[in-house]
């Protein structure tokens, strides 16, 4: 079930945040033991307590430093937090050392998406495709993505001729699939 957070991040940008991920490892290899620790920690990202998951994350990766999947949690609950810089710090260095999981690529993508940086959104999607391609969220997400684009030269060509009504009718159409993304809160601590 998604958060709070998650909701409010899909309505605003129109991905979705993938907040669970299934294998922190490579598919030719067995899935890693489950942690208490870590299932705590997605225990209270699941229930809102953003500041003490990070924190515990932290720690846990003080001890367990290439635990990739506390990497991910990590990164789950400092964007929930709206430390969206520190979020994308975790992503990038999600993707560039396993490159074979989709899910931070995809994570990474909603961050850019809700900053307005479609075209960086879009290279993430993509490479989250390349690395899974049934990964239905990256799908979906990739859609929306091409959806906003479709808005915006929409938006153009209304503003340029505004007798456009061909135009105005996607667009209208396009914004009750696929709100226009909200002005993103500046990457501080909450």
């Amino acid at each position: 079930m998604a958060s709070p957070r998650d909701a409010a991040l899909r309505a605003a940008v129109g991905l979705t945040f993938a907040v669970v991920m299934a294998c922190a490892t490579a598919q030719t290899t067995p899935a890693p033991r489950p942690q208490p620790e870590l299932q705590q920690i997605q225990e209270l990202l699941q229930r809102g307590a953003y500041p003490e998951a990070q924190q515990r994350a932290e720690n846990w990766l003080q001890k367990n430093p290439g635990d990739t999947r506390a990497r991910f949690l990590q990164g789950v609950a400092l964007a929930a937090q709206n430390r969206i810089d520190e979020a994308i710090v975790v992503y990038r260095g999600l993707t560039d050392d396993h490159p074979e999981l989709p899910e931070p690529h995809n994570n990474l993508a909603t961050l850019y998406a809700a900053r307005g940086q479609l075209d960086a959104a879009k290279v993430a999607l993509e490479a989250a495709l390349r690395a899974q391609p049934n990964f239905a969220t990256a799908h979906e997400n990739l859609g929306d993505l091409y959806a906003r684009y479709a808005a915006e030269s929409w938006a153009r060509a209304a503003d340029l001729e505004r007798n456009r009504t061909s135009a105005l009718t996607k667009l209208k159409a396009v914004n009750t699939l696929v709100p226009p993304a909200a002005p993103s809160a500046p990457a501080t601590t909450r």
